[in-house]
C-alpha cells in the first residue's frame, strides 16, 4: 500500500488534518492496539479506536505536524518498520488553540491494506 514509512506517516497526518477519520481508521489493522495521546486507556478494538478519533476530530480546529528531524525509522523485516519521533497536536479547546507535543511510536507493515499494528503516543512530560 505504501512505498516507504515516511509516505505512511505523512498520509496518517494528512488524514487527521483533513478530518478524514473513516480513511484514517482504515490504516489501523483489526488487531491493532492504540495507546493514545489524550486518553489514559489502552484501545484494543476497532470500535474503541473509532470512538477515540471521532472524539478528537470533534474539535473545530485540529492539526498535527511532524518534527522532521526527530523521525527515526528502523526496518524490522522486508515490509515491517518501527517508527519513532515527535509530533505536535494543535487543537481548539473551548475556543482557544492549544498545542501539545507528543512522542510517538508505530509498528507498521506497509505491505498490508491496514498497516498499523501498534501505535503509542504520549504527551511529552515536563522535565524535572
Amino acid at each position: 500500500m505504501f512505498k516507504t514509512p515516511k509516505e505512511f506517516i505523512n498520509n496518517w497526518m494528512e488524514k487527521i488534518n483533513s478530518h478524514k477519520i473513516d480513511e484514517l481508521l482504515q490504516l489501523y489493522n483489526p488487531e491493532a492496539v492504540l495507546i493514545p495521546t489524550f486518553s489514559n486507556k489502552i484501545l484494543s478494538t476497532p470500535e474503541k479506536i473509532k470512538d477515540y478519533f471521532y472524539k478528537i476530530s470533534s474539535h473545530d480546529e485540529i492539526h498535527i505536524s511532524l518534527h522532521e528531524k526527530t523521525l527515526l525509522v528502523h526496518k524490522i523485516e522486508e515490509s515491517k518498520f518501527a517508527l519513532y519521533g515527535i509530533y505536535c497536536w494543535n487543537l481548539s479547546v473551548d475556543g482557544e488553540l492549544l498545542s501539545f507535543e507528543a512522542r510517538f511510536s508505530y509498528l507498521i507493515d506497509i505491505s498490508l491494506k491496514n498497516p498499523i499494528l501498534h501505535h503509542h503516543s504520549s504527551q511529552i512530560p515536563r522535565m524535572l
